[in-house]
């Protein structure tokens, strides 16, 4: 009975952001608008009942109430609310909060969840080494380019958008360096970039493979 619920609100919880989904779209058909309108209406019923029987049985009630999931299902249903009440339109996109209600249900989510947070201080140190990687390599790319290209490097702050797409090996090709030293240092950073993507894979791998072991 347990696992048919689960398998129910799982379903839902799909629905539900494929209903979002198609709400964006223009050219939707009003009869089918009203359709999802009211499909979404069901869900957040649904939804409701199961925060509020989640709420009732839980001992202490603020055990659930300040928890993840207990923030995550709050989150689920109260965009609705608030535009009934004060029409937040913009809240609509919190429904996909409702995504993240999954990890309660997947046994694998799960188990990315406890590495993750088992490699947290690993990551940390990671993201910190990343942004001062980015920075420095906005600062070098700005003295190098900031007389050629002021219209692309006037600042570091314009700088920052090239460390970043640069970094992450996306190069879209809207700011690139057109003198020798900006090209040599922006090799150096994109070697650099492809380190940097790798070593958060290599953590949690690691991390997965020191759970099964």
């Amino acid at each position: 009975m347990i696992k048919k619920a689960e398998a129910f609100i799982h379903t839902l919880i799909i629905v539900s952001v494929l209903s979002f989904t198609l709400e964006s779209s223009p050219n939707l058909n009003e009869s089918i608008r009203k359709g999802l309108n009211i499909l979404e209406i069901f869900i957040l019923v649904v939804f409701t009942l199961e925060y509020g029987l989640r709420l009732y049985y839980s001992k202490p009630k603020s055990r659930y109430f300040f928890s993840f999931y207990g923030i995550l299902d709050l989150c689920a249903i109260l965009p609705f609310y608030l535009n009934l009440g004060f029409g937040f339109q913009s809240l609509r996109i919190v429904r996909l909060f409702r995504l993240f209600k999954l990890t309660r249900f997947s046994k694998v989510l799960k188990k990315y969840g406890l590495v993750l947070y088992q490699v947290k201080d690993d990551l940390f140190v990671f993201l910190t080494v990343s942004i001062t990687t980015v920075y420095l390599s906005a600062v070098g790319i700005y003295y190098c380019e900031r007389e050629a290209q002021p219209e692309h490097f006037g600042s570091i702050i314009d700088a920052l958008w090239w460390a970043v797409v640069t970094l992450t090996t996306i190069g879209y090709g809207d700011a690139y360096p057109i003198t020798p030293m900006g090209k040599l240092f922006t090799t150096v950073v994109a070697i650099v970039g492809i380190a940097i993507i790798a070593i958060p894979t290599g953590i949690i791998v690691s991390a997965f493979s020191r759970l099964n072991a």
